[in-house]
């Protein structure tokens, strides 16, 4: 599908993208969560854009960070000492786990770009409260997206740019859907760099194209094949190669639980409701990360269904080197798949180290288990 390529594009050149939609007249803000509120940006007349780990070597960022910071953290603060960030006009840091925090410290001491936010959103998103508080948030966070936009963000404006968004989802989990009811029908690696992708390009070519996408699939032959169904489940996957592996192995890719796959569009924001309203909302009802609570099994519960949903043969978890709120949370999740007799393996993954080969044999391993 020749709309896949500019998802590639996007993926291997970020810059370049950026720099494309700088000269079409908009500004970029990034944001290095998933929890940041891309609609209420958009609306603001700036482009939202994920922040991604290094493919360089981590160099300046070590006078700064922990070396048991993770590959994450200490990447993206590498490529903004480094000066291959300098297309940004701003940048939005969602209150996430203790590394990410300090990076936005240094972030905000260098003051390199002229928005900054930290957006502390509620830890816990089952209660009341956390959905009004979540409310008053994104109000304020409007608030500070109006005085450096130095326009007024109306309704119309983040309603336009809810349904904007609501499309790439749609299009996104019906990718989702339909390679789950055809296992193979997209390759792992074409699905992340459609989610990734997403995070990146114009929402509005994603959206058009994510569309050319799905209307390809709709016309494709399912192709026939026994390979094992996985859920992948963890943080941030910055490695297409691993898709790779996995298929080589024998293993199709059926669902994840990733911060760079359906956690990121799970859920749609209802458009008949008041805008930040349908944003908060969506945030307290769509699948959780560590560093949320929404109930003391909640996430266990989401990963047992989708292997349920899915008629999974197991799941990999692809677990960040040094990624604390994902390692807190391995044990019990492994704990709940085991009490349901679902097969497991760990994975722990490195984007500034080459492990490709480790993680193929140990990936046909567990395939051969299941």
């Amino acid at each position: 599908m020749k709309e896949i390529d500019r998802f590639h594009a996007a993926v291997n050149d970020s810059r370049a993208t950026a720099l494309n939609i700088h000269r079409a007249g908009r500004k970029t803000i990034g944001y290095l969560c998933s929890y940041a509120p891309e609609e209420i940006i958009h609306a603001a007349g700036f482009h939202p854009m994920r922040l991604f780990s290094s493919k360089h070597e981590i160099i300046l960022a070590e006078n700064h960070l922990q070396s048991y910071c993770c590959s994450l953290v200490r990447g993206i603060l590498e490529d903004s000492l480094a000066g291959r960030l300098d297309f940004l006009d701003g940048t939005v840091f969602p209150h996430t786990c203790d590394s990410m925090q300090r990076l936005s410290d240094i972030w905000r001491m260098n003051g390199k770009y002229r928005f900054f936010v930290d957006l502390v959103l509620p830890a816990k998103l089952n209660t009341k409260s956390a959905a009004i508080y979540m409310e008053k948030v994104l109000a304020r966070f409007k608030e500070d997206l109006e005085a450096a936009s130095g326009k007024k963000i109306t309704d119309t404006d983040l309603s336009d740019a809810i349904v904007l968004c609501n499309r790439i989802r749609k299009h996104l989990f019906f990718v989702y859907e339909w390679n789950f009811r055809h296992p193979g029908v997209i390759r792992g690696a074409d699905l992340y760099a459609l989610v990734k992708g997403a995070m990146i390009m114009d929402k509005k070519e994603a959206a058009d194209l994510l569309a050319g996408v799905v209307s390809s699939l709709e016309q494709s032959a399912p192709p026939a094949g026994k390979a094992k169904r996985l859920i992948l489940s963890g943080s941030v996957c910055d490695t297409p190669d691993i898709f790779d592996a996995v298929e080589k192995a024998g293993g199709a890719i059926v669902g994840d639980d990733l911060c760079t796959g359906r956690r990121w569009f799970d859920g749609l924001v209802a458009e008949d409701a008041p805008p930040l309203s349908g944003i908060a909302q969506r945030y307290g009802n769509r699948m959780t990360c560590p560093a949320k609570h929404a109930g003391l099994t909640a996430r266990a519960d989401t990963l047992v269904s989708l292997v349920r949903e899915h008629k999974a043969d197991g799941v990999a978890f692809l677990l960040l080197k040094f990624c604390d709120p994902h390692a807190f949370d391995y044990p019990y999740l492994k704990q709940a798949l085991d009490k349901q007799g679902i097969k497991s393996m760990a994975f722990e993954m490195d984007d500034q180290q080459s492990s490709h080969g480790q993680f193929s044999t140990r990936m046909e391993t567990f395939i051969h288990m299941l």
